[in-house]
Parts: structure tokens; C-alpha cells; sequence
């Protein structure tokens, strides 16, 4: 196996453990962008804006929240932890295999010298 297949497979492995495990213990406090979207604004127990001004109070909900992968978790699984592991799983190998088909469709372009002078 060459060097880049090592260097790229090994970093494939490093990307699914983070999504798949370390994910989990991610904050679960706001971000920055949230965090100064509520400045002004009072809320009670359950996160609900209650009084105040703040940019928080104009927003809406996501248009994709009734999708398989919304809020982070896997729709239909049951177990929170393994819900958001498989959602970061599903979504590094996505990544991965978009990534990986347009350089390789590249790749494949560059090596048909042929097909290149035809496509002119």
C-alpha cells in the first residue's frame, strides 16, 4: 500500500472516531453566534425568551429540522449517544465519498489525455 493510501486511510479512521465518539462530549451550551444573539434577552428553565431585546427572539426554525440527521442525532434511534455517533459517522463518510469521487473524477480527467483534447 503506498504512503498516500496509508496517510489517507488513517485519516478517514481519525475523522469517523471523533464523529462517532468525541462528538458526544461536545458542549452543549451555546456557541458564540448563540450565545450574543440572546445578550438582552431573559429566559426561564426550559430556554424559553421570556422578556428583554435580543437578535434570538426573530429566529425560526431550521427547514430542514424534520430531516433523518437534523439537531445532530439520528432520527428513530433511541439512545442518544449512539444517535449523534452515527450522525457524525454518516456524515464523514458522505463527506468522504463526495470528496473522494470528484478527485478521482479529476484525477481521471488529467490521465486521458485523449478524452482532454476531445472535451476542447
Amino acid at each position: 500500500m503506498k504512503k498516500s493510501s496509508w496517510f489517507i486511510l488513517s485519516g478517514l479512521i481519525a475523522a469517523l472516531l471523533l464523529a462517532g465518539v468525541v462528538s458526544n462530549f461536545a458542549s452543549s451550551h451555546p456557541d458564540g453566534l448563540d450565545s450574543v444573539a440572546r445578550e438582552g434577552c431573559t429566559f426561564d428553565a426550559d430556554g424559553t425568551i421570556t422578556g428583554g431585546t435580543c437578535m434570538a427572539q426573530g429566529e425560526a426554525d431550521n427547514q430542514t429540522k424534520d430531516s433523518p440527521l437534523a439537531d445532530y442525532g439520528l432520527r428513530g434511534v433511541g439512545n442518544d449517544f449512539l444517535s449523534t455517533g452515527l450522525s457524525g459517522v454518516i456524515g464523514v463518510v458522505v463527506t468522504f465519498a463526495v470528496g473522494g469521487g470528484v478527485f478521482w473524477l479529476l484525477r481521471a480527467g488529467r490521465r486521458d489525455p485523449d478524452r482532454a483534447k476531445q472535451a476542447a
